[in-house]
């Protein structure tokens, strides 16, 4: 069996979530992770080839600015910061 080398990095791909994983780690609803896209406050970076939306790890991070953000601000001063955060 051959090993990989430890002068090798393999490139490992990042992986995709689809709206259920997100659901699933996060315990936000299908509907709540919708309203987020369409509000601009996530962003898909990709589509599947039947037409469902994925997004990256990227995302999980963003939720947690929106769950710490929402208590205090409405939703556009949360687009706002999100958007700026990430200038």
């Amino acid at each position: 069996m051959a090993s990989i080398s430890s002068t090798v990095s393999p490139v490992i791909p990042p992986k995709l979530y689809r709206i259920g994983e997100i659901v699933q780690h996060t315990g936000l609803s299908r509907q709540t992770i919708h309203n987020y896209t369409v509000f601009g406050l996530i962003k898909e970076v990709d589509w599947t080839p039947g037409g469902h939306r994925l997004y990256d790890e990227s995302v999980f991070f963003r939720l947690q600015r929106v769950a710490e953000l929402k208590p205090r601000r409405s939703m556009v001063e949360i687009k706002r910061l999100l958007d700026n955060e990430s200038d």
